[in-house]
């Protein structure tokens, strides 16, 4: 059994004074601790009635492909302004400072499709809650929502209520 969080690095005060960072490269870069990571994360939802994974970009990319490799369903970007060659929904949504846009292609998911959505870490919710929005748009249904890291201070998973909150790390709370 690998211990995941022995490749988790804390960097202090990034990016800004009193954040601890939780920096992933170190298991990123040890394809044993990814491969556990990958496990890990499928577990969370073995058995689901999954038709395919989404996650946005960026890191969200990382762990989403091979998960859904794993799982043997098809991997659907949610990508950022501008990156998408093809008709889009899209979903604007407010941060901390200032707003962002998601975009999915329009034929990305059928209506009633269940999909997991796949990040590396959950902190306040705000992108997860924004992918959400954008698949129900579609009228997707989301069974859940998987990541690596959950920062649990900060309470992010309620943001995402009624939705399903699994991860395999916990920081916090």
């Amino acid at each position: 059994m690998v211990d995941l969080k022995k490749f988790v690095r804390d960097v202090a005060d990034y990016p800004k004074p009193g954040i601890i960072f939780r920096d992933i490269t170190p298991l990123l870069a040890d394809a044993n601790a990814l491969e556990a990571a990958t496990d890990a994360l499928a577990e969370l939802f073995e058995g689901e009635d999954i038709d395919v994974i989404a996650a946005a970009e960026a890191r969200g990319f990382i762990f989403a492909a091979p998960l859904a490799l794993r799982l043997g369903v098809g991997f659907v970007p949610i990508r950022k302004p501008g990156k998408l060659p093809y008709d889009s929904h899209t979903h604007s949504y407010d941060l901390e400072y200032g707003s962002d846009e998601l975009h999915l292609h329009v034929d990305a998911v059928e209506k009633g499709q269940r999909v997991l959505l796949v990040d590396d870490l959950l902190a306040t919710g705000g992108t997860m809650e924004a992918c959400c929005r954008l698949l129900e748009k579609t009228g997707a249904e989301v069974v859940g929502c998987a990541f690596l890291i959950h920062l649990v201070e900060l309470g992010g998973e309620r943001r995402l209520e009624p939705h399903r909150c699994r991860s395999v790390l916990n920081y916090g709370g």
